[in-house]
């Protein structure tokens, strides 16, 4: 059988077209990996003039719609002028309430609004003949002046700049709400200016509207810093009281501590540690601990409670089936005390009971 010349040069076609067909689908993957040399890379541009402070991303900032924001000292605001880049920047204000500005020199920012304060500088501008119509806008970047501290049993704590002047049920919720280890007071820590300074905020406005129970101002310190405690009952706060939906004033510090615990151990069908609630009693402690077992010697229980005076652990002895069965009154419990029910086989309180929840035994050295 005879072999024509056509034959090898269509076997040489079809090879070059596969070859051909392969390069065209892999080369977009080869090329991309290869850097484009032929194209000059991109000049990094360089910032005419640095701000004048730096400037974090500022936290959500909750806005009063009743007021407009007044600028105070430590602000850090942004001035933006058309046609000006050169004194488009940003500014902190000093404490005497101004900053210094190229062609204007020191301005006045306190007390000023946004709005007041752009006025200001666009007739500043017209005035030394800078641009014939300027158009200014200022904008708010750090509300440092309007900083409230939250801490303690919060989902969020930290420090939270507002404007304007929340409630503490506003700034919970700003907070994330309470936490589920909450106890039931906040305690809010506010300084006391001198009376030349005025007093601060509207604390007279706090104790007569919303009434809280107040520490007073017995808290003062090396710097001559005075401050007011106050107390807010949280229970009543979420229950529908709103008198205890106190204002809160700048520089204010809310702490929410976590809430107290009692402890019951001995015989008792489920001893542990129990959050301690307002008015807590020692029969529903017991009941708590899901009562008594029968081996429980409930007439020589005792309760272990620390003297916040002296700091010494008192040793009261209580009759806890008397209480029970409504015999004897029922007494209150308080943060941190130590229910035993001894067992009725045995004359001495075990050091186990005692240490399981953190009692050093040699310092109670009772037998009964």
């Amino acid at each position: 059988m005879r072999t024509t010349d056509h034959e090898p040069q269509s076997h040489l076609r079809t090879t070059v077209w596969a070859a051909a067909l392969l390069a065209l689908t892999f080369a977009p993957a080869s090329l991309s990996a290869q850097p484009n040399r032929s194209q000059p890379q991109p000049r990094m541009q360089q910032p005419t003039k640095p701000p004048a402070a730096p400037v974090s991303e500022a936290p959500n900032v909750l806005v009063m719609p009743n007021e407009d924001y007044r600028i105070a000292p430590g602000d850090v605001i942004e001035v933006q002028i058309e046609d000006a880049p050169e004194l488009s920047r940003i500014y902190r204000v000093t404490a005497s309430g101004t900053f210094l500005m190229a062609r204007l020199g020191r301005v006045v920012a306190q007390q000023k609004t946004t709005e007041e304060l752009a006025k200001a500088i666009t007739d500043g501008l017209r005035k030394e003949e800078y641009l014939k119509d300027p158009q200014v806008s200022i904008t708010v970047k750090q509300y440092n002046s309007r900083s409230f501290f939250v801490q303690g049993a919060v989902r969020s704590p930290g420090v939270y700049q507002i404007e304007g002047r929340p409630s503490l049920l506003k700034l919970l919720s700003l907070a994330g709400g309470l936490d589920e280890s909450h106890g039931a007071t906040a305690f809010i820590l506010r300084e006391m200016k001198s009376p030349s300074g005025g007093a601060s905020g509207q604390g007279t406005e706090t104790k007569a509207a919303a009434n809280p129970q107040s520490a007073g101002a017995d808290a003062n310190n090396d710097d001559g810093e005075n401050y007011e405690l106050l107390k807010v009952n949280l229970n009543g706060l979420y229950q529908g009281r709103l008198d205890q939906n106190v204002r809160i004033e700048p520089g204010d510090i809310v702490k929410i501590p976590p809430a107290d615990v009692f402890f019951v151990a001995g015989e008792v069908n489920g001893p542990g540690s129990f959050p301690l609630k307002e008015g807590t009693t020692l029969r529903q402690a017991i009941s708590l601990a899901q009562g008594t077992t029968f081996k429980a010697a409930t007439n020589r229980a005792v309760i272990f409670r620390d003297n916040q005076e002296t700091g010494k652990r008192q040793e009261l002895p209580v009759d806890v089936g008397a209480v029970m069965s409504g015999k004897k009154e029922d007494l209150a419990i308080q943060a941190n005390d130590i229910i035993i029910i001894p067992n009725s086989r045995g004359k001495t309180i075990g050091s186990a009971l005692l240490t399981a929840f953190g009692v050093n035994s040699a310092r109670l050295p009772i037998r009964y």
